[in-house]
């Protein structure tokens, strides 16, 4: 009898086993979908959810209170998915009808395909109850904010209803948008939801608040009824013309007005091996970075928004190391993974060195190449090579870059990883200022677990130039681990004195970095708090043979509250030296400047305010006070945004900073309303101004976006400077241009 019973306990478990390990099997259709939000065709109607869903926020334990129904089917052609959101009521939070939104703040549902079936990569597909559109690139198994790029673009469809307590969106998403392996018949899925009306954010797995929400370690197998077939050429060729006319009113130069030609092509060697083509590109239409103040005595990093750089952009930046943060998900005021080194930095093609003003100004691209994508489940590759043009009014050489990645998938969502890049400044010497030409070698291991506990990396670099010393390696390596109850993180680089990067981006060499921090997760059952962390972060530089250079090292507390609203303080013990003159006050060397060989040690204390992302007013707030240098410093950086829903926000970003030190004082102010004004899902308009106190100047940028066909845009584009000193113009322009996506 007991072996019977034993018997019996055992199948039931492993039949429960299988079974919760099942795919959901994504049906082949031939009827025709219509799409206009309406679940009305035999497949909807018919079709079995692909499961329900659990809560993530403001519990990790129980279902979701308001279930999201999700179908999936296919054709030849396209993926279908289609759902159908249950809601409280039908008061739903549509900030804009801004493209690429993001999730936080905002009723939506998204949906990301991992189509290589490894749990680290994906295509990321999201709507809101009006159809506005998101998509998005996932890399890194999506456990960093910094690891999804909303900069990526391509052809697919939606459209949305409202119902009474629920919301339908129905997506038609070409297989040539996708990159998968021809005949591949599972892939992994995931989706979640964000709900206002419930302040419940939910996930179709099950997982912890301690892991972001977008991780690829929880995703559901999926199973297509038929292998999955190529069926189009899928070439893509994107064509562009553009004017601009402009005039500098420093230099009294009138620019002659300029007619420019260029365009991309998209080509699919394989399914997923894409050929990427750029002649002459035109990035005048990007949108401008926002400026900043920069406290720090380094470069700091902006994200790639150029189209040509952004599809599998981590297979060539996601080398080196980054500093994530993984108490506190970023807003757009606060960096969640800043890079910390990397010797590939893409920003870096197209800007040069202007040596009769000593200043970074853009230079041309004349072409690009890149082959980038999958060869099979566990094999991807990345070869890019761009040509900048030259100016000899400017001391401009026209430079090659050229960058090589292979990344081999070892274990279940781990991978080894090679890189080569290489710069070379066309007909320079030796004996030039700059390098005739700087190559840099890599292998790195990426850590990912299962159980998505453990993350790490292990990287070692080798730089190679004619004028380099002999210490030009760099090595780093870091482990986090992550749980509900407790986060732990280390890391460590070293990047050599004679280590250069020309293609890449190393703010500084000649050390070694040490960076453990402790924390503990508490969640009460508290109606107001929904998340209390506390621990001691540690952040340390060293030179070799000389000692400490730099220290910021302290406790923080964090509270997460029930309203999605969030506070992050530190205490900080800072200690700095310098080993050059560094100009503290942000004065541009009009006051007295800290000098060379001296050190200081001080304390401040810096916070993080988000309010209740559902409120139409909404404040992002940092202040930094306390000790600075010799002396002290009030930093007070924010952003107040207030939304009109649905066609738009109304914003001020703001940037105060008094220092005070023993040699003198200033303050340094960056401000700039911005007016984001969304038509509708194919109109919009960004107006935004900029006064920067410290660079003396005042910047209009206004751009107009008429999406008239998919992918496919027309820009009015016009910028303004002025300087805020003396008074005048110093430089205007207007810009007009047209593209338009051709699937031949």
């Amino acid at each position: 009898m007991m072996k019977l019973i034993l018997t019996i306990i055992f199948t039931l478990i492993f039949y429960l086993i299988s079974k919760a390990q099942q795919p959901y099997l994504v049906k082949k259709i031939n009827e025709k979908i219509t799409l206009d939000g309406n679940l009305d065709e035999n497949i909807w109607k018919t079709a079995k959810p692909v499961g329900k869903f659990w809560e993530y926020f403001p519990k990790d334990t129980v279902r979701a209170k308001y279930n999201t129904d999700i179908f999936i089917a296919y054709d030849d052609k396209n993926i279908y998915l289609a759902s159908k959101a249950y809601s409280a009521g039908n008061n739903y939070i549509i900030p804009s009808f801004r493209r690429d939104f993001r999730a936080g703040g905002s009723d939506n549902v998204t949906f990301i395909f991992d189509t290589f079936h490894d749990n680290t990569n994906g295509f990321v597909f999201g709507t809101n109850p009006y159809g506005v559109q998101r998509e998005a690139l996932v890399f890194n198994g999506g456990t960093d904010n910094s690891f999804m790029n909303f900069f990526w673009d391509n052809k697919w469809q939606s459209e949305a209803k409202i119902f009474d307590n629920y919301y339908t969106c129905e997506m038609i998403i070409p297989l040539s948008t996708l990159r998968f392996k021809e005949n591949s018949k599972v892939w992994n899925f995931k989706a979640y939801r964000f709900d206002t009306q419930a302040n419940e954010n939910s996930s179709l797995n099950q997982m912890p608040q301690s892991i972001i929400i977008m991780s690829m370690g929880f995703t559901t197998p999926i199973e297509f009824e038929e292998p999955l077939k190529i069926t189009s050429r899928n070439i893509s060729i994107i064509p562009y013309v553009s004017g601009i006319a402009a005039k500098d009113f420093e230099k009294k130069i009138d620019n002659p007005n300029k007619l420019n030609f260029g365009g991309d092509a998209k080509i699919a060697i394989t399914s997923g091996l894409n050929l990427d083509l750029t002649i002459n590109p035109d990035f005048s239409t990007v949108e401008a970075d926002r400026q900043v103040v920069n406290l720090t005595r380094f470069d700091i990093t902006f994200p790639e928004q150029r189209q040509f750089f952004i599809e599998n952009s981590d297979l060539f930046t996601g080398f080196g190391s980054y500093n994530t943060n993984p108490f506190f998900p970023p807003t757009s005021t606060v960096v969640s993974g800043s890079q910390i080194y990397s010797p590939f930095f893409s920003r870096k093609i197209g800007i040069a060195l202007d040596s009769t003003t000593g200043t970074n100004v853009q230079t041309p691209i004349l072409y690009g190449a890149r082959l980038s994508g999958k060869i099979d489940d566990n094999w991807r590759i990345g070869l890019m090579n761009t040509q900048t043009g030259k100016n000899d009014d400017r001391g401009i050489r026209s430079a090659n870059y050229s960058v090589g990645a292979i990344t081999r998938r070892v274990f279940d969502r781990s991978n080894i990883s090679a890189i080569f890049v290489n710069k070379k400044v066309l007909n320079a010497k030796e004996t030039d200022k700059g390098l005739a030409y700087n190559s840099v070698a890599g292998l790195e291991y990426n850590l990912q677990s299962v159980n998505n506990k453990w993350q790490g990396k292990l990287f070692y670099h080798q730089a190679f130039a004619p004028t380099l010393g002999e210490d030009k390696i760099a090595h780093g390596a870091s482990l986090n681990y992550i749980t509900n109850k407790v986060i732990a993180k280390c890391s460590y680089e070293y990047i050599g004195k004679d280590f250069e990067s020309e293609a890449g981006f190393v703010p500084r060499n000649n050390f070694f970095h040490f960076s453990p921090t402790i924390g503990f997760n508490i969640f009460p059952n508290s109606k107001i708090i929904n998340r209390f962390s506390y621990g001691f972060s540690y952040d340390q530089y060293n030179l070799l043979g000389f000692g400490k250079t730099d220290l910021q090292a302290g406790p923080f507390v964090l509270f997460s509250f029930q309203n999605t609203a969030r506070i992050l303080a530190n205490l900080n013990k800072n200690y700095t030296y310098l080993f050059n003159d560094f100009d503290a006050l942000r004065a541009n060397g009009q006051k007295p400047i800290l000098k060379k060989g001296s050190s200081y040690s001080y304390t401040n204390i810096n916070a993080t305010f988000i309010t209740d992302s559902r409120k139409a007013l909404g404040l992002a707030f940092q202040p930094l006070v306390g000790g600075y240098y010799d002396g002290n410093i009030i930093s007070l950086r924010g952003e107040v945004n207030y939304r009109f829903q649905p066609y738009g926000t109304l914003g001020l970003n703001f940037n105060y900073n008094k220092i005070q030190l023993k040699a003198g004082e200033n303050e340094v102010v960056v401000f700039g309303p911005k007016a984001d004004i969304t038509f509708s899902k194919n109109l919009f308009w960004t107006t935004f101004v900029q006064y920067n106190s410290q660079f003396k100047n005042l910047n209009v940028n206004s751009r107009l976006q008429w999406r008239f066909a998919p992918v496919s845009d027309f820009y009015i584009v016009y910028s303004d400077n002025y300087n805020t000193d003396i008074g005048g113009a110093k430089n205007r322009a207007i810009i007009a241009k047209i593209t338009y996506w051709l699937n031949l």
